[in-house]
């Protein structure tokens, strides 16, 4: 099986292409540094004849940057996906398409199953929710995964609060969720991808994220203390500016991505260190590769 990643600057890019060369699959890597300029009318000199499977690995989970560039969150989380799953249905390509918790509004009193509807409550869920849809409609060989929180973002929420002395972070303890860290997130991917390579012809929408509910006033708490972050930051249980755009439950079942694939959630808490050398290895590179400018 041809597989073609298409990736940003993001870690997830680099550890899903890391992941998958170390399997048999022939993979071969599209980086789409800028969604907002990408030319959709390019694909056919994107993507390889010889495709079998796009994996659009451009992870979008922060819906604060969503709202502070709706158009660009427009283009990435709908045009993009739709654009390439018209491209695929024509030539008998299937897509991998990431989308999250948030095209839930949290207002369930349970977790929500993958085959609950979604009603987005920001721009990113509304987004994701609306190529969903398209998806389903367009192409049949899809496989739709979405996920829960991104462990990354609130471990750089944190990191933030604590460049400036005695800063107080807020985050809402009535916000519920499950984090996933890019390493967990990249492992149930290749995972699925190895499974569709040995002929499981199974399709559909499924949902990961990492064992344990909590909430972000507590997750807060549990990335105090982590290398390079102090342990007794002041944090407080209060509803942050942007706390309107978190549904107060994000909580995903993923029973069906364990009895389908047979992947079952990992803690999250196991993987807070190496995401955190993740992220300044990220940082790092990107501000190695703006000085090559």
């Amino acid at each position: 099986m041809h597989v073609l990643v298409v990736h940003d600057y993001g870690p997830l890019g680099k550890v899903l292409l890391e992941r998958l060369r170390e399997t048999s699959l022939h993979v071969s890597p599209l980086l789409v540094s800028n969604p907002n300029s990408a030319d959709l009318s390019a694909l056919a000199q994107w993507i390889p004849e010889d495709t079998d499977l796009v994996v659009n690995a451009l992870w979008l989970a922060d819906p604060e940057a969503a709202e502070r560039d709706p158009e660009g969150t427009h283009k990435a989380a709908f045009s993009l996906p739709v654009a390439i799953a018209e491209f695929a249905r024509d030539r008998g390509i299937a897509l991998f398409q990431l989308s999250s918790c948030y095209v839930f509004d949290g207002r369930k009193q349970s977790g929500y199953l993958a085959s609950n509807p979604g009603q987005p409550v920001n721009e990113l869920g509304s987004w994701q929710w609306e190529s969903e849809q398209a998806l389903r409609t367009l192409l049949p060989r899809h496989i739709i995964l979405r996920t829960g929180w991104s462990l990354s973002r609130f471990i750089r929420k944190v990191q933030t609060s604590t460049v400036a002395a005695n800063e107080t972070l807020t985050l809402p303890d009535k916000c519920v969720g499950q984090p996933v860290s890019v390493v967990d997130l990249a492992r149930v991917i290749t995972a699925i991808i190895q499974q569709l390579d040995c002929g499981a012809d199974v399709w559909g929408t499924f949902q990961y994220a990492g064992a344990e509910e909590i909430s972000l006033y507590e997750l807060g708490l549990a990335i105090a203390g982590l290398p390079g972050i102090p342990e007794d930051l002041h944090i407080v249980d209060d509803m942050p500016p942007w706390g309107a755009l978190e549904p107060q439950n994000t909580t995903l079942i993923c029973t069906k991505i364990r009895n389908t694939f047979g992947i079952k959630q990992v803690p999250w808490r196991s993987g807070l260190v190496n995401e955190l050398v993740l992220l300044k290895e990220n940082t790092a590179r990107l501000e190695a590769s703006k000085l090559a400018e």
